[in-house]
Formats: structure tokens, sequence, C-alpha cells
């Protein structure tokens, strides 16, 4: 029997200090809870993963073809990451996180998942900004091959297009910087984001201006803390057939 609650790490990082816990709430059963916080702000918990992972489900079901190169944004605890996987057409994940923190829980094995994503030679880590990565496509997300394109991008950071984890993150939600992310898209490729929020219509529009397909999708999920359902939303947008300049 675990112990009810347990700081398995702390660390500081850029954006203040960053903790790994683990708690047993009994009324919810028999389970090992998994919670990241960022200073006094709770980033995830392994309570309520769904929409993490249909951040990859609803991203890549409109992914066509086989051997897809995906890149994930952000590892949190990993659930969008080996939702990825499960996709059998995925022939690499990039999985971009800022904090080496953050990936050194999961090549630790410290999270429950850090096993299945170290034991599947298709992933590979990468370290650094998402957001500096995704507006410089001439080098691109991956340090071995500059400007190489992907089949898909799925994006879970910040809390939502207008909420950001960062302040620093918030220029990149403009058109400009949007396009230059999609530059590394292949044809008919995806971006794919999560959002603690509802849809939101002015970023949706916003996304128009770079996509030529854009849907939203509310992912609900039972939450036993309000003895009822929460929603989270996943933006799904395809690239057009031709870049625009």
């Amino acid at each position: 029997m675990s112990r009810l609650f347990e700081e398995i790490d702390s660390q500081s990082s850029p954006l203040g200090e960053i903790s790994l816990r683990r708690r047993r709430i009994p009324a919810l059963g028999d389970r090992d809870i998994y919670e990241v916080k960022l200073g006094e702000e709770f980033l995830m918990s392994s309570m309520f993963v769904e929409a993490e992972e249909a951040l990859s489900t609803l991203g890549l079901a409109q992914v066509q073809g086989d051997r897809l190169d995906v890149v994930v944004g952000g590892l949190g605890l990993g659930y969008t990451a080996v939702a990825a996987l499960k996709d059998e057409r995925i022939n690499e994940l990039l999985v971009v996180e800022a904090l080496d923190t953050v990936i050194g829980w999961h090549k630790d094995e410290l999270v429950p998942l850090g096993k299945t994503l170290n034991a599947d030679t298709r992933n590979r880590y990468i370290l650094g900004s998402f957001f500096d990565l995704a507006t410089a496509p001439d080098t691109g997300f991956d340090p071995e091959t500059p400007g190489r394109k992907f089949d898909a991008i799925l994006l879970d950071i910040d809390h939502s297009p207008t909420e950001h984890l960062n302040d620093a993150n918030a220029g990149f939600y403009t058109t400009g910087n949007l396009a230059r992310m999609a530059e590394q898209l292949k044809p008919g490729g995806v971006f794919a984001m999560w959002s603690q929020n509802l849809p939101e219509e002015r970023f949706e529009n916003l996304l128009r201006t770079v996509f030529g397909t854009v849907e939203s999708h509310v992912v609900s999920f039972y939450n036993p803390f309000l003895s009822g359902d929460s929603t989270n939303s996943v933006y799904v947008c395809v690239q057009q057939s031709t870049a625009r300049p």
C-alpha cells in the first residue's frame, strides 16, 4: 500500500519550482494518482487524461497514409505521447519538452508511463522550447534533420489559446507564427491542440487564416470532485494543399 501522499521530486526550473507528487484518495479507489505542480499551480493530474489522449486520437484520425512522423509538444505525464504510439502507423514520435526535469522523470521511470515510452523505439525526447522550434522552420523540431516535415503536430502546453503557461508563449498565437509552424507539416498534415476551455470562436477564426480545415471537439469526462462531467476541447486543423506566402 502506498502512502496517501508523497512528493517524488521537486526541482527549480526557468518557470519556477516544479514538483511531481503521488497521492491516494481512498474514496476514489485503490490507485495512485500522479500530479505535476508548477509553484502552487496544478499542471496535470493522472485523474483527468481523457482529453490529452483525445488530442492524439482525434488529431491522428485526420492524417492520411502510413509511416507517420509526428511531433508532440509538451510531455506532461506522457498520456498524449502514449496514445499517439498506439497508432501502428507511427514511424517516429518526437516529444518536445522544455524542462529537462520532466524528461528525466520519464527516463528514470518515476512516472508510470515512462517505462512504456522508453521501451518504444519509435519515441524520441527532444529538449527544447516547442514555440521556438515551431517558429523556426529552417531548423525545425528535429536537431538531427533540419527542416524536416511531419505528418502531424500535437500541442498540449498552454491552458488555452488565451491562458498561457508562460507569458512569452502568447506571441505564438498569431497568423505569422502559426504559418511558420505549418511550414513544417507535409501537404495534408494535421495540427491539433488541447485546451482546458470550450472552443473559442476567435481562435477558430485565427486558425482558419492558416489552415484549410478547422474543427473543434468538446471532450467530456467524469469529474468525481464535481459529481458530474467536466469538459476540455481539442482543435483539429488540416493543412491546405498549397502553403500561403
